[in-house]
């Protein structure tokens, strides 16, 4: 009678859930109301199952709001509700089945239930079957970020599922790749595991050799013998693959050898044993070396008053018998063989990309030395100038760039207004250089490096007077925020790739000034040869002066290239002189593609350099120009020398 009375009990209990979900969410929610009242981690786990294995519509809404401590309980009878605000203290109360409003209620008789964070990461993991099939693809992408950050073997099973019915091809593809990097951890399968393994070969994606390199993991084990049935990555020598101090702590931590006594329990031991001013027969006051403190601490243990020492021949003999091993916490070999295969081959991809991304990052840095040096080539090859002023015009161009950004606030137009204004007032300046200074000092090298070097800390003082010593912001326009990202390994910012482009378009408009159009002829006769073009009715002067003008100017457009990244100081332009006329020395002196040249062999080297001691570019700068050096002195012309009468001078 008593077992048919116990059974009856039992349908009663297992009926009554499944009364509650053929009612509304609010009868569910009344069959479990003492748990949803006071919820733990441990209570709530199979009242969120029966929620979600109801299909009941307002399901996903509750537990969404419970999880932002947005439900509400009237106390009266116990009912769930969400609440609006209305007049004064007043709630409008809102079904949690239907969303319908349900009256008004004081908030004092209301209990706003609000759940721990443990309890909420719990409602979160049931919530993702929801989000993952969510009509909006907003939501089941950040599903999908969710479960990428922390996910559990629950959730792979769920996203099976929802792989089948997703509609989107892009989310459909992440979540298959989720599916795999989840399988290669909880898949029960192994063989299922190792073809999820497998399937990342090649794959350069940190997401996959985050999910690989916890199967290769491994700790250190010492056995009595050659190790069997656990999953060995190495024998370990002691004394070569692992230190004997650290090998016999391991026989210590393992109860096969005798503690080292510490030396500081050795002089305490010492102390508590001192009576009437001696230690084991030895007066306190011989004990002022440590070999006198060890004979005393050896009579101490020769009788039994403290522990015996342990000789260095005794380590060595233990750990001498012992076999130590680094073991897989994996213990399935198959799994760990076959993620350190496809490890190998990841690690190959990863070296190609990086490479890849190597090669992007030194174009760049040498499109942006090609826009800074290009102007300097152009005065140099042509009036054979070093003015050490031309930092300052790439500063001027930047400063330029700001100034309009204060009037024009669309930062796309302020752009596209700076770059031919940034010309005009780097053009001005320089023909204002040229006309006062240059053309008195001709053919008189250094006086005209010291008259430019002293205009040069000029123009920086007048910088710092008109705009501060602050750094000024030259924002670029948000199209131009972010990166293109091809994996994980190779990505290039969308500023960088304006400026390799803007670089390329300056080389193809000098290269048609200087090829297709007279003022082009001129200024080729004149650096091939000044008496002679000046003999066919060419005027050097004025061929100078347009030369050093328009070369300040394309320094302007880089000034504002190069802000767009870098801080607007009046020290903007210093800092990219050095390597504009090394860039002109070793491309070779007035020579377009000789400074193209250049600039791509010192980006590339710098970038090389740096790669190889990532937290010094001082000395990947050092470095550069002692490998120029060297260069200089096997190829004093440069890597594309002038030809012609010009070469000679």
């Amino acid at each position: 009678m008593l077992r048919i009375i116990s059974v009856l009990i039992a349908v009663v209990i297992a009926l009554a859930p499944a009364k509650a979900q053929d009612g509304d969410l609010n009868a569910l929610l009344e069959t479990y109301r003492a748990k949803i009242e006071k919820p733990s981690r441990t209570t709530i786990g199979p009242v969120l199952d029966v929620l979600a294995e109801s299909n009941l519509p307002g399901v996903a809404v509750f537990l969404e709001k419970w999880r932002e401590k947005d439900v509400w309980q009237r106390e009266s009878d116990g009912r769930f509700f969400f609440v609006e605000k209305a007049d004064g203290s007043q709630l409008m109360l809102i079904d949690v089945a239907t969303g319908e409003q349900a009256g008004l209620a004081d908030k004092s008789e209301l209990d706003n239930l609000k759940p721990n964070s443990g309890v909420r990461g719990v409602i979160a993991a049931v919530l993702v079957q929801f989000q993952l099939s969510d009509p909006d693809p907003e939501r089941r992408l950040q599903a999908l970020t969710a479960l990428e950050r922390d996910a559990n073997e629950s959730h792979l099973s769920i996203l099976r599922a929802a792989i089948e019915s997703e509609t989107v091809p892009a989310i459909k593809t992440r979540k298959e790749r989720l599916q795999r990097l989840l399988t290669i951890k909880f898949g029960s399968n192994q063989q299922v595991r190792v073809d999820a393994i497998k399937s990342f070969a090649g794959d350069p994606g940190v997401d996959a050799r985050a999910a690989l390199n916890p199967l290769l993991a491994t700790n250190v084990a010492v056995f009595d013998a050659k190790p069997e049935g656990v999953n060995v990555a190495r024998l370990l020598t002691p004394g070569k693959d692992i230190e004997m101090e650290a090998a016999y702590q391991l026989l210590v931590d393992e109860d096969k050898a005798r503690p080292i006594v510490p030396l500081n329990d050795r002089k305490q031991a010492l102390i508590d044993n001192i009576e009437n001013g001696m230690v084991a027969g030895i007066t306190v006051a011989q004990l002022v070396t440590q070999e006198a403190r060890d004979r005393a601490y050896l009579a101490l243990a020769a009788s039994g008053a403290v522990p015996e020492l342990v000789s260095v021949e005794e380590q060595r003999s233990a750990v001498a018998s012992h076999v130590f091993a680094e073991i897989y916490t994996e213990p399935d070999p198959v799994l760990t063989t076959a993620a350190k295969e496809t490890l190998s081959n990841i690690s190959g991809t990863v070296g190609f990309y990086q490479f890849v991304d190597l090669a992007l990052d030194g174009l760049s840095l040498a499109s942006i030395y090609f826009l800074a040096a290009i102007g300097l080539a152009i005065t140099f090859g042509v009036m054979g100038v070093i003015n050490m002023a031309h930092g300052e015009f790439i500063m001027i161009g930047a400063y330029t760039g700001y100034v309009v950004q204060q009037y024009i606030p669309n930062y796309t137009v302020s752009i596209i207004v700076a770059l031919p204004l940034a010309f005009a007032v780097a053009f001005l300046a320089g023909v204002a250089l040229e006309r006062l200074v240059i053309r008195y000092l001709a053919h008189r090298p250094l006086e005209t490096l010291l008259a430019t070097f002293g205009i040069s800390i000029a123009l920086q003082q007048i910088a710092k007077n008109i705009f501060g010593t602050q750094a000024r912001p030259l924002t670029s326009p948000s199209w131009l925020d972010g990166a293109w990202v091809l994996n994980d390994v190779v990505s290039i910012s969308y500023i960088r790739i304006a400026i390799f482009v803007l670089a390329v378009a300056f080389l193809g408009l000098l290269l048609f000034i200087l090829n297709r159009t007279r003022l082009g002829l001129e200024v080729r006769a004149v650096t091939q040869n000044p008496r002679m073009a000046s003999s066919m009715g060419i005027n050097p002067d004025r061929i100078n002066m347009l030369t050093f003008g328009l070369g300040s100017g394309i320094a302007g457009i880089a000034g504002v290239a190069i802000g767009l990244f870098a801080k607007v100081t009046s020290e903007l332009g210093s800092g990219y002189i050095v390597q504009s006329f090394m860039t002109v020395v070793v491309g070779g002196v007035g020579n377009i593609w000789g400074t193209l040249a250049g600039a791509g062999m010192i980006g590339s080297l710098q970038k090389v350099i740096e790669f190889f001691n990532p937290s010094n570019t001082l000395a990947a700068q050092t470095y550069m120009i002692i490998f120029i050096i060297i260069f200089i002195q096997f190829r004093p012309k440069g890597i594309i020398a002038l030809k012609g009468r010009a070469a000679g001078d």
